[in-house]
């Protein structure tokens, strides 16, 4: 019972916090490990646009800097998207998201895209990638997205609380089959001291390449210097997409 009363308070801190609240701030070589400080990434040679879906309550402000960094790296065509009602259903969220591929993929030529979704947002972006047969996407990365859920919707408003309730009737539905379509290269990013994605195995997919990156806040991943080279790294990649337990 104590620990279910410190999670709840803890959890209560972190829906009230300021959503841009900065990430710890630990030295690259602690987050690189043994093999010292990583390399930042040599500019990204794809014509591939990137779309970026934003969390629970956020908007396209959450992610300027994370667009920012990667159109610094080589990228031509990065989207961010704002819902029209940013703590509203995931199914209507996914409709939005689909516009806006359909707009990205008008406006540039592509064939397909890439999603960098943030929190909730995967939710979304799952929901879009089940419901829209052959959706012309790629890779996605899910960085902190509860996929079952979590404790702390408790705390959180609208529609999207109710999805994101442990258990809830739209994720059953959108957990049930395979987490994603045969064809798209996934990988999942998290934290281990997310207050926002509680228990914190629920950002993970099955069978698909999963890091932990310390210490940056649920928010701080947005703009963590080794998440943003994981997704470099993701998205330039080529060959088989290796998965990690």
């Amino acid at each position: 019972m104590r620990r279910s009363v410190l999670s709840v308070v803890v959890a209560v801190v972190a829906w009230v916090a300021v959503a841009g609240a900065a990430p710890v701030a630990l030295p690259l070589a602690v987050v690189a490990g043994a093999a010292g400080a990583p390399t930042p990434p040599t500019p990204a040679r794809t014509d591939v646009p990137v779309l970026l879906v934003p969390g629970w309550f956020d908007t396209a402000r959450e992610l300027a800097a994370l667009r920012i960094r990667l159109l610094a790296a080589g990228w031509s065509h990065v989207e961010t998207l704002t819902f029209r009602d940013p703590t509203g259903s995931n199914r209507d969220h996914a409709e939005e998201v689909d516009s806006l591929v359909a707009t990205v993929l008008a406006e540039t030529g592509a064939t397909d895209v890439d999603i960098v979704a943030h929190s909730m947002g995967g939710l979304a972006t799952r929901w879009y990638l089940k419901t829209r047969e052959g959706a012309p996407v790629r890779r996605a990365v899910f960085l902190a997205s509860p996929h079952r859920g979590t404790l702390t919707a408790h705390l959180a408003w609208g529609e999207g609380r109710e999805e994101m309730m442990p258990e809830s009737e739209f994720l059953a539905a959108l957990n049930h089959g395979p987490a994603l379509p045969a064809g798209i290269e996934a990988l999942t990013i998290r934290t281990p001291i997310d207050t926002r994605v509680v228990p914190g195995e629920s950002a993970t997919l099955p069978g698909v390449e999963d890091h932990t990156v310390c210490c940056p806040t649920h928010q701080g991943l947005l703009r963590h210097d080794e998440v943003f080279y994981l997704v470099v790294d993701f998205l330039e990649r080529t060959g088989t997409t290796v998965t990690r337990h």
